[in-house]
C-alpha cells in the first residue's frame, strides 16, 4: 500500500485544480477534512469504507473493466482515482472489487441484451402527447410562481411544506410530490437552478416561459437526456431502452428508487410509456442519439390558438391552448382560473395593479387586448382598466441622492398617514420629511414592501421618471450554488501547500513514516559507501534522529539505515 499511496498522491499533485476538484467531489470528501497533503488524501482515498462508496457509484460496464485492470480512459474510474496512468486499479481498490464480486458476482457480468422496444400504437402516444401538454403547463405555473417569489428550500434540499401548498391552492400542481419532478426537468434543462435555501428562475427559464409548445418540450427532452446517469447513456449519444436501467448500477442501493423517479419523470414528459416498455416514435429517435424533435408529437396536440373571447364579467375564455407569448402576457394581468385546453383568465384590480408594477400602462394593456380579443374589449374592463390605472402610482418611491434615503411621496396625504401607521410597514422605519416619509432602507426594498402590502406604488428613477421593476432578477452563475472548484478551494491550497516543497525527500520520508506506523515489511534500497546499492528487507520499527530502524529478518538483526542513503521503498 506504502507505493500506491505514492503513485496515487502523485497522480492527485498533477491534476489542475478543476479536475481534482471534480475527483474530489466525486468521491465525497468533505471540504472540511482534515487532509495536510496529497499523501493524506491518496491514504484517505485508499480506504476500504472510501473505495467500496466509490464502487457504487461505477455501472456495470466500469465494474467490468476495472476487474480486468483495463479501465476505459476518462471512465468511471479515472474520475474517481481508483486506477493509475494505465488504466490499473491500486492495490487495495482490486482487493475491495475482488470482495465485491465474491459477494455479488453478478454485478461484474455483462447485461444480456434487450430487444427493441415495441413501437406504441396511436391512443398510447395521444396518451403521452396529452400528458406533455400538462406537464408543460404545471411547469410553467411553478416557474411563474418562482418568478415573483422564489421557493424556498428546507436544510435537507426539497422545497417547504408552505410553498408546496401554495402552489398547489394556485392550482398549479396536483399533488406536493409533483413539485419536486417539476423541478428536477427544469433544473437538467436549465430553467431554473437551485442554491443554497431557494430555487429561482434563470435567464434561461425566462426564455423558455415564451417559446412555444413544441420549441418547451424540445428543450426539456433534451435536458432529461443529457442529465441521464452516464451508465445509462450510449455512446451514440443516445440512451439505453428504459428495460435495462435497472442493471445498469448493480451495486448502488439507491440505484433502484432514482430509476423509478427517473422513469416517472420521463412518463410526465410524454417520452416513456407510463403503462408499458411500448416506445413513441419522437422517443426512438431521442434514444438513438438525435436531437429531440416535437413533430412527431405534434400532430397528438390541439393547435395552439391567438385570440380570446373578453367577457363583461371581466373574464377572457382562451377555446383552446393560447399561444405561450401570449398566455405568459395575459397572465401578467389576469388570474388563470382555470386548466385546461379552454382556460378562463379573470381580471381584478389586483391583477391589473400587478400588471402596471411590471411595467404595463392603460395603454399598453388595451392595445394587447385590442389584438388578442375576438370580442372587443367590454365597457366593465376597459372601466377597470381605466380606475386602476387612475390610482396606480398614487404613491410614489424614489432614491434621494443628497441624503442617501429613500423617499415615499403621495399627493394624498391622508394616504400617507396610513402608510406611516401601517404596522405590517414597520421594518421600514418610516419617518416623516419634508411632507413625505423617508426610509433608511433601499429603494427597491421600500418599494416591493409597498407593493405586496397593496399599495399604489410606482418607482421613480434619478429623473424622476416612472420606471419599470421587476420582482427578480433571474439567477446568475455568481448566485449558484458553489462550484467544486470553489467548494474545494480551501482543502486544495492546503493540499498543495502541503506537497512539492521537499521533492523526492519528502515523499520518501512520508512514505517511511507510514511504514514505520504500520510496521509494515519493505524493501529499502540504500546507496552504500562505495556507490554501489543494497536492498534490505525489513520490518520498518522506528524513524527518528534522520534514521530508519527496523528487523532485518533474513539477517536475524535490527539494522539501523541512514535516511539520506535510501534511495526507494517499496511494500513486499
Amino acid at each position: 500500500m506504502v507505493s500506491d499511496a505514492r503513485a496515487l498522491a502523485t497522480r492527485l499533485a498533477d491534476l489542475d485544480d478543476a479536475a481534482l476538484a471534480g475527483t474530489l467531489a466525486a468521491r465525497a470528501v468533505s471540504s472540511q477534512s482534515g487532509w495536510h497533503d496529497f499523501f493524506d488524501a491518496a491514504e484517505g482515498l485508499l480506504e476500504a469504507a472510501s473505495i467500496d462508496r466509490a464502487l457504487m457509484h461505477l455501472d456495470r460496464r466500469d465494474l467490468i473493466a476495472l476487474r480486468a485492470g483495463t479501465a476505459v480512459p476518462g471512465g468511471g474510474p479515472v474520475r474517481l482515482a481508483l486506477v493509475d496512468a494505465d488504466g490499473r486499479p491500486y492495490g487495495p481498490v482490486a482487493e475491495r472489487v475482488a470482495a465485491a464480486a465474491h459477494a455479488d458476482p453478478a454485478a461484474f457480468s455483462p447485461l444480456p441484451p434487450a430487444p427493441a422496444p415495441p413501437a406504441a400504437d396511436v391512443r398510447s402516444a395521444a396518451a403521452a402527447a396529452e400528458r406533455a401538454l400538462t406537464t408543460a403547463g404545471a411547469l410553467t405555473d411553478v416557474l411563474l410562481a418562482c418568478l415573483h417569489t422564489p421557493l424556498a428550500r428546507t436544510g435537507a434540499g426539497p422545497v417547504s411544506a408552505v410553498d408546496r401548498r401554495r402552489l398547489v391552492d394556485a392550482g398549479a400542481i396536483a399533488h406536493p410530490d409533483d413539485l419536486e419532478d417539476l423541478l428536477a426537468s427544469a433544473a437538467a434543462a436549465g430553467l431554473a437552478r437551485a442554491q443554497e435555501r431557494e430555487w429561482t428562475v434563470t435567464a434561461e427559464g425566462e426564455t423558455w416561459l415564451a417559446t412555444t409548445t413544441a420549441g418547451r418540450w424540445e428543450q426539456i427532452a433534451e435536458g432529461f437526456r443529457g442529465d441521464l446517469p452516464p451508465g445509462v447513456r450510449t455512446a451514440a449519444g443516445g440512451f439505453l431502452p428504459p428495460a435495462q436501467w435497472a442493471g445498469v448500477y448493480p451495486l448502488d442501493p439507491e440505484w433502484p428508487d432514482r430509476v423509478v423517479r427517473l422513469q416517472r419523470i420521463g412518463a410526465r414528459w410524454g417520452l416513456l410509456d407510463a403503462a408499458g416498455d411500448a416506445e413513441f416514435p419522437w422517443t426512438a429517435a431521442l434514444r438513438a442519439g438525435e436531437r429531440a424533435d416535437a413533430a412527431g408529437m405534434a400532430a397528438y396536440l390541439p393547435a395552439e390558438i391567438d385570440r380570446v373571447y373578453l367577457q363583461a364579467d371581466l373574464t377572457a375564455i382562451a377555446p383552446g391552448p393560447l399561444a405561450p407569448a401570449l398566455d405568459l402576457r395575459l397572465r401578467s394581468i389576469a388570474v388563470r382560473e382555470s386548466r385546461a385546453q379552454a382556460s378562463t383568465y379573470r381580471f381584478t384590480a389586483d391583477s391589473v395593479t400587478a400588471g402596471m408594477t411590471e411595467g404595463e400602462t392603460a395603454e399598453s394593456i388595451r392595445a394587447f387586448l385590442t389584438d388578442l380579443s375576438l370580442t372587443g374589449i367590454p365597457q366593465p374592463l376597459d372601466y377597470l382598466i381605466e380606475s386602476t390605472a387612475a390610482r396606480h402610482g398614487m404613491v410614489r418611491v424614489r432614491a434621494d441622492t443628497s441624503t442617501g434615503r429613500t423617499r415615499v411621496e403621495s399627493p394624498d396625504a391622508a394616504l400617507l398617514e396610513t402608510i406611516a401607521i401601517d404596522q405590517a410597514l414597520r421594518p421600514l422605519g418610516l419617518l416623516p420629511e419634508d411632507g413625505a416619509l423617508s426610509s433608511r432602507v433601499a429603494r427597491d426594498a421600500v418599494y416591493w414592501t409597498l407593493a405586496d402590502a397593496k399599495y399604489p406604488v410606482i418607482a421613480l428613477d434619478p429623473a424622476g421618471a416612472a420606471e419599470p421593476m421587476h420582482r427578480r432578477a433571474a439567477g446568475s452563475p455568481s448566485q449558484a450554488t458553489a462550484t467544486a472548484q470553489e467548494t474545494y478551494a480551501r482543502l486544495i491550497e492546503t493540499l498543495r501547500s502541503g506537497h512539492g516543497t521537499d521533492g523526492e525527500e519528502g515523499w520518501l520520508e512520508r512514505e517511511l513514516e507510514q511504514a514505520v506506523r504500520a510496521r509494515a515489511e519493505i524493501a529499502v534500497v540504500v546507496r552504500m559507501p562505495d556507490g554501489s546499492q543494497r536492498t534490505f528487507t525489513l520490518e520498518a520499527s522506528g524513524l527518528g534522529g534522520g534514521r530508519l530502524r527496523g528487523r532485518d529478518r533474513a539477517a536475524d538483526i535490527e539494522r539501523t539505515l541512514p535516511v539520506s542513503s535510501i534511495l526507494r521503498v517499496s511494500a513486499v
